[in-house]
C-alpha cells in the first residue's frame, strides 16, 4: 500500500477548500464589490451620490434678515431641520447650508437650488472596509482573509485528478492566470 493511499489527502483537501470557501464568502463579496466600486473612481464617486434639485417656493422679501429668510425658507420647503448656517453673498440670493446639503435661493423669483452629497451607506461601509479604515482588529481579520485566500488559491490547485486538474488543463489554465498579472505589471513598470 503506498503512501497515498494510506493518507487521505485529496479528501482533506477537498474539505479544507470547500470549509474556507464558505467561509470567505462574505468578505469576499464585500472585498470584490468595493473593489468595482474603487476602480472606477474617475467614473464616478462610490461613496457618495450628488443630489441637485430645483424648487419654486415663491419670492422672499429680500429686506427680512438672513436668519428670517431662511427660516421662511425652510417652512415653504417643509424642511424641519435647523441650518448650520446661512449667509447672503449679493442682495438677491440666499444661501443656506444644512448637514447634508445646501440651499441657494434667489429671492425674487423665489426658485431654489439644492446640492447635496448624500453618503451611499452600504457601499460607502464596503469602501472603508476595504481599504481598511477601521484599523485595529479590522487589519487581523483582513489578513487572516488573505491567508485564506492563499489557501484557497492552493487548495484549489489539486482538487482535480487528471487531463482536467493541475496535471492537465489545470496547468495551462494556472499559468494564464499567473501570467496576466505579471505580464501586466511588467509592461505597467518597464514598458509604457
Amino acid at each position: 500500500m503506498s503512501l497515498g493511499s494510506r493518507l487521505p489527502w485529496r479528501r482533506w483537501n477537498a474539505a479544507l477548500h470547500r470549509d474556507i470557501g464558505f467561509l470567505a464568502v462574505g468578505l469576499t463579496l464585500v472585498y470584490a464589490i468595493s473593489g468595482l466600486a474603487v476602480n472606477h473612481m474617475a467614473h464616478w464617486n462610490p461613496n457618495y451620490r450628488r443630489v441637485v434639485k430645483i424648487h419654486e417656493i415663491g419670492a422672499l422679501n429680500k429686506e427680512l434678515p438672513e436668519a428670517q429668510l431662511a427660516a421662511e425658507t425652510l417652512a415653504r420647503l417643509g424642511v424641519e431641520a435647523k441650518p448650520r448656517a446661512a449667509f447672503q453673498p449679493d442682495q438677491d440670493t440666499l444661501e443656506i447650508y444644512m448637514k447634508e446639503g445646501k440651499y441657494a435661493v434667489d429671492l425674487p423669483t423665489g426658485k431654489v437650488l439644492y446640492e447635496a452629497n448624500l453618503p451611499r451607506p452600504v457601499l460607502m461601509a464596503m469602501n472603508r472596509l476595504h481599504l481598511n479604515a477601521p484599523k485595529k482588529a479590522w487589519t487581523w481579520i483582513a489578513d487572516l482573509y488573505a491567508l485564506s485566500l492563499i489557501a484557497l488559491a492552493l487548495t484549489g490547485l489539486f482538487i482535480l485528478k487528471g487531463p482536467k486538474g493541475i496535471k492537465g488543463r489545470g496547468a495551462w489554465l494556472t499559468a494564464l492566470g499567473c501570467a496576466i498579472p505579471t505580464g501586466y505589471w511588467v509592461w505597467w513598470a518597464y514598458l509604457r
